[in-house]
């Protein structure tokens, strides 16, 4: 039984000492080491008070700030764990942390982030003090550069409560008596003339500290006190009042809580974005919704001013909190995403992966979507299990969305998606969506991103599944009413053709893309001409030399095949054309003009065909040296065209030609689209329109994500067309730059507009087009000569006036 009683008291102190931490030797009376919790491995800071070899009195002491530490709470003093006496040692478990000192020496940090964090610090020490000082009546008798931990989130926490008092009870000198000589350079100096300590406050000793300790954040550590007096590396901002704390008369120093009012006002020394953050992290459970979004909406572009220990430990455990148990909702994922670049793989997959896997099952439209717009931010983190598992169940429930702006999101979200997807996700699930989106969808920006989408995951897709689809694939888009697609479709083409063997390119893809050489579109036509000469070359050259043959193919059954052969080289513009880019939709665009609006909490069949103005965008398939002006052969009117709002084809596409009621007949259903049953048939047929009449819809309202959108490359020669009639696009050939693209030795220079003339087999729809054709050139024509009979009267004096006849009686 009396074993029971005298067993080691460590054995209940659930924490590991460790190495000691230099620094507080001689200016107090704890040792500083570094400690583990047992089980959690946690770190922690051990404070030891060796009872041995300390005096009684010091050994007093120590317990006397023990208890003072372990019954006063505050988040700027130090924080409590747990304690352990025995006959040899006294032991304090706190949260980590490092002298001030010592983070002050190893500090990197400069220019705005060092300001920043030093303002920081100086304001939690002031609130502290202003807690002890007001709130708890009580001196703290020792602020100095030892008594202050910085902790792993770079918070300062104020310790050292050695010599704390409480007022009413202190003897007649206010200010003890330090043990420790190292500390008496900071005792202030009315300690010693009682003329002056008649006029101290309770607060002016600590005020003296608090100026000492300024001094030594931007100085270093203090020598002596006339050290004081150099105010060089204080900013100008405290000046003022770091000399009123350092004042010689106690009465003369200000309130601690007087100091936090002056310098949070407006230009105060207090007022900045990362005080201003932390403050409002530290009552964001306060603040309303209105308040939330604000702020999340701003905080990302303060993060990069931010320190980064201080943007790791402290504002993203906020964050995270926020969003699991607030109402931050997805305005939070912006900085969340940006923060977590920061962490290492680890600490990632722990903190925001579950986030991210939370967010996804989410119902909410406007979460769904920003999600899958920052998808390229967080998927190099996600594991492959995790992402078929847990991410893509959500996902694919976007591609059947009656929202078109969530179903192009989903579509473009399988570019970042594919590399992990197994076999059943990407060549079985993602491309029965995929077939069924180019052929029924009604949003002609959403057919068009699907083809650019299938042509960038080749690459990924079985080498079975491969030589099946994409021919298929692509022969279908270009017969789609929609210009776009049409042109991505040629692109695609290009772009993959090391897949196709040189029977598909003769019997297959090349008459497929000769009808697109007379297309309405000069782009089209561009493109088509392009591509039939890079496939042409590649006949050309296995012809004359046969041996070519199994280098030109090579890539047709490789699971992971390159553009590396030489015979790929012509298709390098196509690459970069159409593999690095979206088309850009009308819902895209909208999004942007209209940034008020919002079109995710609308259902599906919110579509209505715009009767007043239409604009879409169409990229430039090359770099021609110089294409000449002349109008197309479609009803287009170059006199509406925008010119000062070319498009890309890089984001997704929102508008098109309602191409559903012709489409749906053709295609199977969804059921139908098995795995062996991918040819040109069951890609569906989309047939060509003779004019550009079809209807065009998108989503009569919008949500703005112009801030979320990144366009992946840039198209010199896209081209925002603007109409003013509801049934018809305009069409102007754009201005291009010359290319130092490598075409293969297929020069621009080669290129001339296609002159359209009517045979026999399109005779009615070739009239139609060159009667509405010399109709305008008719009524420019009358009005040339109106304005030349009008000139032939002579020229006009500056100053006349006009005088109309009055109207005959």
């Amino acid at each position: 039984m009396w074993s029971f009683f005298s067993r080691d008291p460590t054995k209940d102190f659930p924490y590991d000492v460790g190495e000691p931490v230099p620094e507080l030797e001689d200016r107090s009376v704890w040792t500083l080491h570094k400690g583990k919790k047992r089980g959690t491995q946690d770190e922690v800071s051990i404070f030891l008070f060796d009872v041995q070899k300390n005096s009684e009195t010091l050994f007093d002491i120590a317990k006397a700030s023990l208890k003072r530490l372990k019954t006063t709470r505050h988040p700027s003093l130090l924080h409590y764990l747990d304690s352990c006496e025995t006959e040899k040692f006294l032991y304090i478990a706190t949260e980590y942390v490092e002298p001030l000192s010592t983070h002050l020496e190893c500090m990197r940090l400069e220019g705005q982030q060092k300001d920043l964090f030093l303002a920081w610090g100086v304001f939690q020490i002031t609130r502290a003090l202003s807690f002890l000082n007001n709130d708890g009546n009580m001196r703290h008798n020792n602020v100095c550069l030892y008594s202050v931990f910085v902790t792993l989130a770079g918070e300062w926490k104020l310790g050292g409560f050695e010599f704390l008092t409480t007022q009413g009870h202190e003897t007649t000198n206010p200010i003890p008596i330090k043990i420790l000589p190292a500390l008496e350079i900071y005792d202030p100096p009315e300690k010693n003339d009682s003329v002056k300590l008649k006029s101290a406050t309770k607060c002016s000793s600590d005020m003296w500290g608090l100026g000492c300790l300024i001094w030594e954040a931007f100085n270093g550590p203090l020598k002596n006190q006339p050290a004081l007096k150099t105010v060089d590396n204080i900013p100008k901002q405290l000046c003022t009042l770091y000399c009123e704390l350092v004042s010689a008369n106690p009465a003369s120093r200000p309130n601690p809580a007087d100091i936090i009012t002056r310098c949070r006002k407006l230009g105060g020394y207090f007022k900045n974005d990362l005080i201003d953050t932390m403050l409002f992290l530290e009552e964001i459970q306060i603040k309303d919704k209105a308040e939330k979004g604000k702020f999340f909406s701003s905080l990302s572009s303060h993060l990069d001013n931010f320190p980064e220990n201080v943007c790791v430990h402290k504002i993203l455990p906020q964050l995270l909190t926020a969003f699991h148990y607030g109402d931050a909702g997805s305005a939070v994922l912006a900085p969340m995403f940006k923060l977590g670049k920061l962490l290492e793989d680890p600490d990632y997959q722990k903190q925001i992966v579950p986030c991210v896997v939370k967010l996804f099952a989410s119902n909410d439209r406007t979460t769904r979507s920003r999600l899958l717009q920052q998808l390229d931010q967080f998927i190099m983190h996600l594991q492959n299990s995790t992402v078929n598992d847990q991410i893509f169940p959500q996902v694919v429930n976007g591609f059947l969305d009656t929202n078109a702006i969530i179903r192009e999101q989903t579509v473009k979200s399988i570019v970042h998606l594919a590399s992990k997807l197994n076999y059943n996700n990407l060549n079985v699930e993602v491309l029965r969506h995929f077939a069924r989106l180019q052929s029924k969808d009604d949003q002609g920006g959403i057919r068009t991103n699907t083809t650019v989408c299938l042509g960038k995951i080749a690459a990924h897709l079985h080498p079975q599944i491969r030589q099946k689809v994409l021919v298929s694939a692509f022969v279908r888009s270009t017969r789609d009413p929609f210009p776009p697609a049409r042109q991505a479709g040629v692109l695609a083409l290009a772009a993959t053709q090391q897949y196709f063997l040189l029977s598909e390119v003769a019997n297959r893809v090349l008459p497929a893309l000769c009808p697109l050489t007379i297309d309405p579109e000069k782009q089209v036509r561009d493109a088509a001409f392009r591509t039939i000469r890079g496939f042409l070359g590649k006949l050309e050259k296995v012809s004359e030399d046969p041996s070519l043959k199994e280098g030109m193919e090579a890539d047709v059954h490789t699971a992971t095949p390159s553009l590396s052969n030489a015979a790929a080289t012509w298709a390098g513009w196509a690459v970069t054309a159409v593999t690095a880019k979206f088309y850009r939709s009308h819902s895209d665009t909208t999004r942007v003009q209209h940034s008020t609006k919002s079109a995710l909490s609308k259902p599906g069949s919110l579509e209505q065909p715009s009767s007043s103005s239409m604009s879409t965008t169409t990229s430039s398939v090359t770099s021609m040296t110089s294409l000449e002006h002349s109008e197309s052969a479609s009803d287009y009117d170059p006199e509406h065209w925008d010119m000062a709002a070319w498009g890309e084809i890089d984001s997704s596409g929102g508008t098109g030609g309602s191409a559903g009621s012709s489409s749906a007949q053709a295609a199977p259903g969804l059921a139908a689209l098995d795995e062996d049953d991918w040819d040109n048939e069951e890609w569906g047929t989309l047939q060509e329109q003779p004019s550009a009449k079809a209807d065009l819809v998108s989503p009569s309202e919008t949500w703005n994500n112009s801030q979320w959108t990144d366009p992946i490359v840039n198209s010199a020669n896209a081209t925002f067309v603007r109409s003013t009639a509801g049934s018809r696009l305009e069409h102007r050939p754009a201005a291009h730059q010359n290319s130092n693209d490598s075409l293969g030795g297929w020069e621009d220079g080669e290129f001339e507009p296609i002159e359209e003339n009517a045979d026999e087999n399109n005779a009615s729809k070739m009239d139609e087009l060159r009667r509405k054709r010399e109709e305008r050139k008719l009524q420019r024509q009358r009005e040339m000569e109106a304005r030349r009979s009008a000139r032939a009267q002579g020229p006009m004096k500056l100053g006349t006036k006009i005088v109309t006849a009055p109207p005959p009686f």
